[in-house]
């Protein structure tokens, strides 16, 4: 009875050991998974919803809804860090813990986050950096869109409209007001906008008087600093280039303290309801679209063939970006990339752009204005 009972002990420890390979998700047993192949479990980590509505309005309901559309029975975990890297850090660490076995990361800070590559590599987990590049040589992949094109866009469109500003404001006086300079892609967008705008400064044809990057790309700071530059130059400021739509707004307040709304060219970025509204009421110049579908998609397809173990140089096709000398020991580390094309976006194209793309509707963004406005408010 003895050798008996120590014979199906032996057995069922067995038993136990050629499971300890395998992972749960729910009730349904799988194949413990190494470098994404198999992989149905997806953390989303995105950055905050207090600066900009794209995060949680846009990519969040696009990434999980996309993500199962290309990976069948594929499931999502959210986060979103509110702003903090170390939040970030720690909801990583927890997806990681749960299963997740692809993270999509859209950091909150670009250097920061190479502890959460080095934590997911550690387990074999592939990440893609979202929208924002991760320092980190270990780094999988990056999708996003041509970030110093942004830039460049809005710079360009400062450089073809700045005149008729000059002349009304009687100076050259121009503020710039960047993001977050820990966020890769405020760099890439100063970037592309100095393109555009420093021969003009070096002719002469407009004068710098400011230029700030904005710490968590807060919004109520962006309005601090405008207030600062507007003070120090006695409310003579003929152009702000402004980052992004959420900063622009809060610019414009600015602006209006002193009635210079709707005299002085504001840039944006986001293509956001609000941004396109103070568009249309003449306080803002411009903006950029970036058409998040693609974005997420690109995402979504990336996660699936990774899972499918596809062949990802389809996707990517040969594009990568090289993470800057900024980046310390990753520097010059070259990632696939999948980078979609930006449009700005002014009264003109309002119409055949984000409206007629669905990206806002008519409703989100001409309260309060006159029938007619734009060609399409009711």
């Amino acid at each position: 009875m003895f050798t008996m009972m120590a014979g199906i002990l032996v057995f069922s420890l067995l038993l136990a050991a050629c499971g300890s390979t395998s992972t749960t998700t729910g009730t349904t047993p799988t194949t413990a998974v190494t470098n994404g192949k198999g992989c149905m479990k997806v953390g989303v980590l995105l950055p905050e919803t207090a600066t900009s509505a794209r995060w949680d309005g846009k990519d969040r309901p696009l990434l999980q809804s996309l993500i199962p559309k290309q990976l069948a029975g594929a499931t999502v975990d959210y986060n979103n860090a509110e702003g903090s890297a170390d939040t970030q850090q720690t909801q990583a660490q927890a997806d990681l813990t749960k299963g997740d076995c692809i993270l999509v990361l859209a950091s909150v800070d670009s250097i920061k986050a190479a502890a959460i590559v080095s934590l997911a590599k550690a387990k074999s987990v592939p990440v893609i950096a979202y929208d924002r590049l991760i320092y980190s040589a270990d780094l999988n992949y990056y999708v996003s869109f041509d970030n110093t094109k942004v830039g460049a866009l809005q710079g360009g469109y400062i450089a073809a409209h700045y005149q008729s500003y000059v002349t009304a404001n009687g100076t050259k006086n121009t503020v710039m007001i960047n993001g977050a300079q820990t966020d890769n892609n405020a760099l890439l967008f100063s970037a592309g906008a100095h393109s555009a705008l420093d021969p003009l400064y070096t002719a002469g044809t407009l004068k710098k008087v400011y230029e700030q990057f904005t710490p968590g790309w807060n919004n109520a700071t962006a309005q601090t600093e405008m207030q600062a530059a507007l003070t120090a130059n006695g409310n003579k400021v003929a152009v702000a280039y402004v980052a992004n739509d959420g900063m622009a707004n809060n610019v414009i307040a600015a602006l209006k303290a002193v009635k210079l709304n709707g005299k002085v060219l504001v840039t944006g970025q986001d293509a956001t309801a609000a941004g396109i509204h103070n568009i249309l009421t003449g306080d803002q110049s411009m903006t950029v679209y970036k058409k998040i579908d693609l974005e997420a998609n690109g995402t979504a397809q990336l996660v699936a063939a990774i899972s499918m173990g596809t062949d990802t140089s389809t996707l990517t096709t040969g594009v990568t970006t090289t993470i800057p000398s900024s980046g310390g020991a990753a520097a010059g580390t070259k990632i696939p990339s999948i980078l979609e094309v930006p449009v700005a976006v002014d009264k003109s194209n309002i119409a055949t752009t984000v409206i007629a793309d669905g990206f806002v509707t008519a409703a989100d963004v001409c309260t309060g204005l006159p029938s007619g406005t734009g060609g399409f408010c009711p």
